[in-house]
Order: structure tokens, then sequence, then C-alpha cells
């Protein structure tokens, strides 16, 4: 380990499908006035909505609707829900549904008392709130993103053509997070296994990172392992419980900031996949999918060692008599292996990027100097042509 950390996470979690049971006690918590936000209605077909309402009526919370969450929440999406909770003067916001969805409501949490543009304070200048900060909770339906207890949240402006992150402080994390697996059953093949590799993204963002051997490292390396075999299980039953359990759990840790202690972190797959989003509207795994093949064998001299540990560890390859860069390749082919056996998206073409738009996706992609090579654009642009 190396380096100075803290570490503090306050989200309470419910897991397992008895969780539901205690969302009023928590609801209870909170003043009179709740707003729940969810995406498009899958939520009201398949009865979690009914379940939800329920609950906030038996808490006798008065309930401000807030539907039509995109995939990708945009800053005027924010804009509209920060005006419901001010106007309401709510005091919880529910976020029902997957990491998009919570994202938001963190969003809305910090822009609703915010005297200036929220995108410009907060997406812009990485400021922290220094207004009033509405709680909020969330009831988890889809697995990936570990915005249940983390303080992240991913907007989208289309005006100033860029997708951004924020990471906000424990005090913007979600207070409760229910994860019943079983939620997690009514989402579509293609958004499952987009969420498997959105997990396995966050781990290899905080893994190929910084010094090796550290305690973090070791903890990283099994919650991949599990991933990988449940991942396996899911993709050809995607009702097994045990198997959807563990994955929602390994995806709560892979991104709840445990894994950044003592370690940089390198994020440049996601900023790739960022800007893909924001061109194409693409599914945020499957963005993350098509270019992670094509950077971390740019990256993967840069970091050999790491590599090398991560092809032994995470995938068993063998090492006696190889040198270290054919181990390194040899971990990299199983990481593709495991990528078409799960059935994700191996090309950005296949998303709608082209030798058209891949000029104006390089202009939406934040380069940042951390992990173990910093790019250039023209390096953007290189590996955005090796991913079609």
């Amino acid at each position: 380990m190396n380096g100075n950390f803290s570490f503090h996470n306050p989200t309470k979690l419910y897991f397992g499908e008895e969780a539901m049971s205690h969302l009023v006690g928590e609801l209870k918590n909170y003043g009179p006035t709740v707003m729940l936000s969810y995406g498009g209605g899958s939520i009201k077909r398949n009865g979690i909505y009914d379940a939800v309402m329920a609950a906030l009526k038996e808490a006798g919370k008065r309930v401000v609707e807030d539907a039509g969450v995109m995939p990708n929440p945009t800053i005027e999406k924010v804009r509209e829900g920060a005006r419901l909770v001010h106007d309401n003067n709510v005091d919880l916001i529910l976020a029902v549904g997957g990491g998009s969805t919570i994202d938001y409501a963190k969003a809305v949490s910090v822009s609703a008392w915010c005297d200036e543009d929220p995108w410009e304070k907060y997406w812009v200048r990485g400021e922290r709130p220094d207004c009033r900060i509405v709680p909020v909770g969330s009831v988890l339906t889809m697995v990936g993103t570990g915005s249940e207890m983390n303080g992240g949240s991913v907007i989208t402006n289309r005006a100033t053509g860029f997708k951004r992150g924020r990471v906000f402080g424990s005090d913007v994390m979600p207070k409760f997070a229910i994860l019943n697996p079983r939620f997690t059953f009514t989402v579509p093949q293609y958004q499952m296994v987009a969420g498997f590799f959105d997990i396995m993204s966050h781990l290899m963002e905080q893994y190929f990172a910084g010094t090796a051997d550290c305690t973090t490292d070791y903890i990283n390396e099994g919650l991949m392992r599990s991933l990988i075999h449940s991942s396996r299980i899911a993709a050809k039953n995607p009702q097994d419980y045990e198997a959807r359990a563990n994955i929602m759990w390994t995806a709560t840790w892979a991104l709840n900031s445990l894994l950044k202690c003592g370690k940089g972190g390198d994020w440049e797959v996601h900023q790739i996949g960022h800007a893909i989003g924001l061109v194409t509207d693409a599914t945020h795994g499957m963005t993350l999918a098509s270019v992670s093949l094509p950077y971390y064998r740019h990256v993967m001299h840069d970091g050999l060692h790491q590599f090398v540990r991560f092809a032994v560890n995470v995938w068993g390859v063998r090492p006696e008599g190889k040198s270290d860069e054919l181990v390194a390749q040899e971990g990299l082919a199983s990481l593709e292996q495991w990528m078409r056996e799960i059935g994700v998206v191996m090309h950005s073409r296949e998303l709608g990027v082209s030798e058209e738009n891949i000029e104006k996706v390089a202009d939406a992609v934040l380069i940042l100097p951390v992990g173990y090579r910093t790019l250039t654009r023209d390096e953007v642009v290189q590996i955005l042509r090796e991913s079609l």
C-alpha cells in the first residue's frame, strides 16, 4: 500500500429476497414528501412500482412522481427534476431503477437548492455542494454501476457535447439501498450482460493503476474471479438466483470506494466510453466493452507487471517458460474469450461509431493524466479505429 487515504461509506444496504420489507422503516426517517424517480415505465409492468407505492402509502408519504429518467440522463432532465424538488419542498428522492436513475437522483439532490447553474458548478468546475442536499434512497433493479453505494453521478450535456462523471462526497451517497436480486431478473439479456461488463470495467479501471502488490489488489482479484464465475452461469441461465445475487453484491463492492484505497485509478476507458455514449446514445456497459481490449493492449507495456499479475491471478495463465509480454497477452486473450462467451459487444461499429464520426467522438473524450500512460488525442483516435 502506498499513500494516505480515508474510507467512509454511510450507505445502509438491505440485501436479499426480503430486502423490500425494510423500505417502510427507512421511509419513516424522512419528512412527508417523497419524489419517486424512475425510468421508462418497466417498473410498472413488472410489479416493482406497485410494491414501492404500497410502501410509500404505508409510510404515509405524499408522492411526487418523476418519470422518464433516460439511460444517459441529461442536464436538462436534472434541471427539471430539481424544479420539482424545489417547488414541492421534497424531503427524500427515492430512485427506483438502475445506475442511471440513481446517478440522476444524486445530481438532482445537489441541484435543487443550488444558487447557480449546476452543470458549471459541479461537472465543469468540480466544486463541492455548499447548499442544502436532499437525501437520496434507492431500490435497485439493474446491477452494474455501483451507484447505490457511491457518490458518482454521470450526466450528459448535449448542448455542449460532453458527458461527464462527478464523484461527490459521502454526504451525497444514498442513505439506504434496497437490493433484491430477483428484481434484476426483469432486465433483458442485452442490458444484463452490459451490466456484467460495467462491473468488470470498474474493477479493471482500479486494478490497472498505481503500484502493484497491495492488499486492495488481492480484494479486487477475488471480486473479478467471482464475477467471471457467476456471469458465465447467469449468461446461460439468467434466473439462477445465486449467480445473480453474487453479481449484485460484486457490483456494489466494485465501486463503493473501497478498491481505490491505497491506489490511484485510470478511468480512461470510461472517458472513451462516455464519448461514444454521447455521440451514439449506446448502452454504457457496451461502450466500455467495445474499447477495453484496444485500450489495454495499447497501454499494456506501460504496466506490464500488473498485466502479468492479472493473467496469472485472475485467469490462471501458467507463466512458466514464457516472457512477461506473452503472459500478459494471454491474460487479455482470456478476457476477450470471456467477453465473447457472455455476449457483449466487441466492436464500436456495432454501436454506431464509424470513420465518419470518430473525430467527433475523440473531441468528446476527456483525457486524464492518470493510469500508466496519459494518452494523446491521436492515440485516442487510434484506439477508436482499432475498436471498429
